[in-house]
């Protein structure tokens, strides 16, 4: 599979080839990341960003939690959104950030129309916010910002990604599977489903001929702008939790849960490198270089990772295994669904040590909560009073993580029907080779 550091960092390769290169400095995971030009831009866990030119990091603290997503509109002018529900643009020479709009959940992706000034935030609050910002610089070289917040509603549930087509399109995908087309004029913009996917969409892209999206169950598909399926790049592997579109060599890369990236070649529709990214855990952010040459990576890492897309190991179906649909959503128990939907992209079920972000959830009923071996908790769940039972898991999607257990690193994730609750916790019980009390 993938060569090893190592060997990559002593490649003779030519003066004018790409280089390994990794950007160290944050205390906490790589959530995302952003090219522009030569700038790179890198958001973590540790509430900060990194604007980085080469490996020199200017450091913008604006957030007061977790960052999860941003752009680089134009050079040194940041704009993201975090885990403290707040959208700002960050720049170097301004004194204090500049608030863009105040989500009521956590930022989970923003999209930059640099055609029409445009910004589209979304998050977990089930919304979209799209404002318009003026172009520029003030005399003091400040960005100069004019905010027009609309509050887009049409998502039953959390919304994950957000993306403009080329030609201005506005497009949305959320924890309730669906993808949206917003039409109308402005102020009065209406969501239209054109895919409805049996699992929560975490990703997407769009161009103005396909989109792409992933999915929690692992789905990786390519569709037309009417829903129409073009290509399925499912691979058993989940979920989907980064993608990213190099239009000039035309790849488009795919992160996964379990640490590696897929390349598409977008005009065979043919997978043509498949490699290990990561040294534990998911590739949460993915960006190309402006020449489509470099593919950066980050996850569970406190490094960003720039890997040379031709130095990677080409596809191998024998090796990367072979194409493993996983069974339709309607298929399965609704236990099992519930868990699919809402867990399994932070838990596995087996014991040992997990590589996902969340403990595995082996043996849970009974356990005190924060004690699970191996498992970095929250300074909330040390030392916690609560035991995992059928009361407080129901508590615990009945209200959410973010009210049942403020202040821990559980996003917020709610089952609003008591039957479906019911349903987990039997599933749970069985796949966590618990018995029913």
């Amino acid at each position: 599979m993938m060569r090893s550091l190592a060997l990559l960092l002593t490649l003779a390769l030519p003066a004018a080839a790409q280089e390994f290169t990794t950007l160290k400095g944050h205390g906490g995971p790589i959530m995302d990341i952003a090219v522009h030009g030569d700038q790179v831009a890198t958001a973590s866990f540790d509430n900060s960003v990194g604007l980085w030119q080469g490996r020199v990091p200017t450091w913008l603290e604006g957030h007061a939690a977790a960052v999860v997503t941003l752009e680089i509109p134009e050079p040194s002018v940041v704009i993201s959104g975090g885990d403290d529900f707040q959208v700002l643009l960050q720049n170097p020479a301004l004194e204090a950030p500049i608030p863009v709009t105040q989500h009521k959940g956590k930022v989970s992706d923003i999209a930059v129309d640099p055609e029409q000034g445009r910004i589209a935030s979304a998050s977990w609050d089930g919304t979209v916010h799209l404002m318009t910002r003026a172009r520029g610089l003030q005399s003091d070289g400040a960005p100069r910002v004019d905010v027009i917040p609309q509050i887009l509603k049409g998502h039953t549930s959390g919304v994950n990604a957000v993306a403009f087509a080329p030609s201005g399109g506005l497009f949305s995908a959320g924890s309730d599977g669906s993808i949206l087309l917003w039409e109308g004029r402005d102020g009065d913009l209406r969501g239209r489903p054109i895919v409805k996917h049996g699992f929560g969409i975490n990703e997407l892209i769009v161009t103005d001929t396909w989109i792409a999206y992933g999915a929690v169950d692992g789905g990786t598909r390519i569709v037309d702008h009417a829903g129409k399926e073009i290509r399925d790049f499912t691979l058993d592997r989940r979920p989907i939790l980064a993608l990213a579109h190099h239009a000039g060599s035309h790849r488009l890369a795919v992160g996964d849960g379990e640490g590696y990236i897929m390349m598409i070649d977008t005009r065979t529709w043919r997978i043509s490198r498949d490699f290990r990214a990561t040294r534990k855990g998911p590739v949460w952010a993915l960006a190309f270089s402006q020449d489509g040459r470099v593919i950066w990576a980050g996850g569970l890492d406190d490094v960003a990772y720039g890997w040379p897309v031709d130095s990677l190991d080409a596809y191998d179906p024998a090796i990367s295994g072979a194409r493993s649909f996983l069974k339709a959503a309607e298929t399965m128990p609704n236990g099992e669904r519930q868990f699919m939907r809402k867990c399994s992209i932070c838990h596995e079920l087996t014991p040992g040590p997990s590589r996902k972000a969340g403990p595995t959830l082996h043996g849970i009923f009974k356990r005190r909560a924060g004690t699970q071996p191996g498992y970095r908790y929250s300074q909330t769940l040390t030392g916690s009073d609560i035991i995992w039972s059928d009361t407080t898991i129901d508590a615990l999607f009945d209200q959410g993580p973010d009210h049942y257990i403020p202040g821990s690193k559980m996003p917020m994730q709610v089952i609003k029907a008591a039957s479906d609750r019911a349903d987990l916790i039997d599933f749970l019980k069985t796949a966590t080779q618990e018995t029913p009390q």
